[in-house]
């Protein structure tokens, strides 16, 4: 089991989108391996992205409403109806806030042979696939917030008062 050290907020590479996966190959497989590792390993887990682990490939692991998997390449189809739950980020350890995200989701992409899959969802399942998605563009989900619930985000942040493994 390799558990991959979790990136956090202030690393760069945190804001950098990603790039396509082009080569479907032993080292991809491994990175599956490696972020799923690092998912199950995680306290509060839904899921993992590449970046998050310092890779810079659009790639990451899900479990969620009990479906576990990966997704590789993911593009999003977004329902129009909203959610507002909270929602946190391994990145930003200990801070949730309320977040909108579309209710229903299906990510198209590619599984770690190159095989084409499809995964939809609703609910929490719907949000992981947001939230993991966001993080393969260099998106947080803190960037998503508006109004006094994105102040009060950025105000709790730059006070550190997320659990850092740094403090």
């Amino acid at each position: 089991m390799t558990m991959r050290p979790i990136r956090i907020i202030g690393d760069p590479v945190l804001r950098t989108p990603c790039q396509p996966v082009t080569h479907f190959d032993d080292a991809l497989r491994a990175l599956v391996t490696d972020l799923m590792d690092t998912l199950l390993g995680a306290p509060g887990r839904a899921g993992v992205a590449a970046p998050q682990i310092g890779v810079d490939a659009q790639v990451f692991v899900y479990d969620a409403d009990g479906h576990r998997g990966h997704l590789i390449n993911p593009t999003l189809e977004l329902s129009t109806e909203l959610d507002h739950d909270d929602e946190g980020c391994l990145s930003i350890p200990g801070l949730y806030f309320p977040t909108p995200r579309a209710r229903h989701a299906t990510a198209h992409g590619f599984d770690q042979h190159g095989q084409p899959r499809t995964v939809t969802g609703t609910g929490f399942l719907a949000r992981a696939l947001q939230h993991e998605t966001d993080h393969l563009a260099g998106t947080l989900y803190v960037d998503t917030l508006r109004g006094d619930t994105r102040r009060r985000a950025l105000r709790d942040i730059r006070a550190g008062r997320y659990d850092s493994p740094r403090r």
